[in-house]
């Protein structure tokens, strides 16, 4: 079973260097794109409430109110 997996990732993936290049650049780019958007999500959602995005809307209220 192993040396049937091991066999078919040889001959798919690294047995051309062009393929194999390709892949590791594919799944880097891909890994960075799932990390970075993971971290994003754990950095909002532990400061939700203290980003600017959050408490924008009290702030541009207040300037309007003032101008008026």
């Amino acid at each position: 079973m192993a040396g049937a997996i091991a066999s078919a990732i040889y001959q798919g993936l690294i047995r051309r260097n062009a393929v194999y290049l390709s892949a590791i650049f594919t799944s880097a780019f891909a890994f960075e794109i799932a990390f970075d958007s993971t971290s994003n999500r754990v950095w909002d959602a532990m400061n939700r409430g203290r980003q600017w995005k959050d408490i924008k809307q009290q702030y541009l209220v207040k300037e309007e109110e003032d101008d008026e």
